[in-house]
């Protein structure tokens, strides 16, 4: 009996001594973000998430029943002191991942693609240089079940980030697959680059002009664009990376939008206006999503309990900090505040 009760003081020693221990490793500004009382309004959490380190922050409110709001906090340029703008071009990143799927939902349904043809089928030539190919089809290659390695999640990518993206695949292939066709759940960046590049070979032209022709024009999507080179610099919102004084907006990252902009397609794509007869039933991605490159990170979602959009922009990135965490945080008290209201 007197051994048990040493055996649990000791336990319960040790399990006190590791809780001790780990509180030096949690990044309290996330606790403190967390356990904050909730404001009022969804300006006063913006200004609350500038208070915690963000340079600058949009936020776009969509529910039915009221008129679109935006919110903003901090800076558009902290340079030049020019405040947040939400009319500002974003890059959206991996948000343009929904557009990608969609429109590869359309040639589908136009029988120009099919989900359930390999990527072998496409690319006979990557037979040899991604494993599988001969099994993984472009449905699993959407879902991110190929087991295709992330280009990004090679270390030799980033040595030259910006010049090495003109040949991306080439840090994907020859790797071993992260698993079998199927057999898991991975998201990797090279599947929508490979899905790019099939839709480019299969209409003739670049994917892009459809999209802009089949999901941007007919949603009258004017603020939505391909590449930092359609437009003027001075529109779009400055990106920092923590530590780093540059400001990265120069570079080239795919996708700018506003967030009203991505706001309207995230609603079509939910109530299901972006589709054609046909179209949504075959539908194979997610409703919402996040983007993520550097000097940028975007949420994009719906909520059908609320039937509101929600778009948040911070153009504040650390990869290896807890910036990511922390404006999922914000974005969930914003969603809370919302309801707090009905």
């Amino acid at each position: 009996m007197i051994k048990n009760k040493k055996a649990k003081w000791i336990v319960r020693a040790l399990l006190l001594f590791g809780t001790v221990v780990s509180m030096f490793f949690v990044p309290w500004i996330l606790v403190k973000a967390w356990i904050l009382p909730l404001p009022d309004t969804t300006q006063e959490q913006v200004d609350e998430a500038i208070g915690h380190g963000f340079d600058g922050m949009i936020v776009y409110v969509d529910q039915t029943g009221n008129p679109p709001a935006f919110y903003t906090g901090g800076w558009k340029d902290k340079e030049k002191k020019i405040p947040a703008d939400p009319k500002s071009l974003f890059k959206i990143a991996s948000i343009s991942k929904l557009y990608t799927a969609v429109a590869a939902t359309k040639l589908v349904k136009e029988k120009r693609l099919s989900f359930d043809k390999t990527l072998n089928d496409y690319f006979p030539e990557l037979g040899g240089r991604i494993q599988n190919a001969e099994e993984i089809t472009l449905r699993m290659m959407v879902q991110h079940r190929s087991g295709i390695p992330n280009f990004t999640e090679n270390p030799a990518y980033w040595q030259n980030e910006q010049g090495n993206d003109q040949n991306a695949l080439d840090f994907a292939l020859d790797l071993p697959a992260s698993f079998k066709p199927n057999g898991g759940y991975e998201y990797s960046n090279t599947n929508y680059l490979l899905l790019r590049r099939i839709m480019d070979d299969v209409l003739g032209y670049n994917h892009n002009r459809y999209v802009k022709d089949n999901i941007l024009i007919p949603l009258e999507l004017k603020n939505t664009f391909f590449s930092i080179t359609e437009v003027d610099l001075d529109d779009v919102m400055s990106g920092y990376y923590v530590g780093y004084e540059e400001d990265f907006k120069a570079r080239e990252y795919g996708m700018l939008a506003t967030a009203e902009d991505v706001g309207k397609f995230l609603r079509a794509l939910n109530d299901g206006s972006v589709f054609n007869e046909g179209e949504q039933e075959i539908y194979p991605y997610e409703y919402n999503h996040g983007g993520l490159v550097v000097g940028y990170q975007s949420l994009a979602e719906y909520h059908k309990d609320l039937d509101a959009v929600v778009v948040q922009f911070i153009n504040t990135t650390d990869f290896n900090g807890y910036e990511w965490n922390l404006s999922e945080i914000i974005i969930n008290r914003i969603v809370k505040i919302i309801k707090k209201k009905n």
